[in-house]
């Protein structure tokens, strides 16, 4: 799998965790202390999060961090 794909099925991933949680863009960004176009880029598959934000971001999204990295086929 190529990194564009990659960052996209992540981006995938973390945008249907955040609507389950009924979180805007705006929201996620102010819990993590992130810009809401930082969030965006992740959800468009433009923005790479470091390991450390992901697991930051599943513990604020209370997913397993293994939901946001799945990265199988639909």
């Amino acid at each position: 799998m190529d990194k564009t794909l990659l960052l996209k099925k992540f981006g995938k991933n973390v945008k249907i965790q955040r609507i389950k949680r009924d979180y805007t863009q705006e929201k996620l960004a102010q819990i993590m202390d992130v810009s809401q176009n930082y969030i965006a880029g992740i959800e468009r598959g433009k923005a790479n999060m470091s390991l450390v934000k992901i697991y930051e971001l599943a513990s604020y999204l209370n997913v397993d961090i293994k939901v946001l990295v799945d990265f199988s086929e639909d």
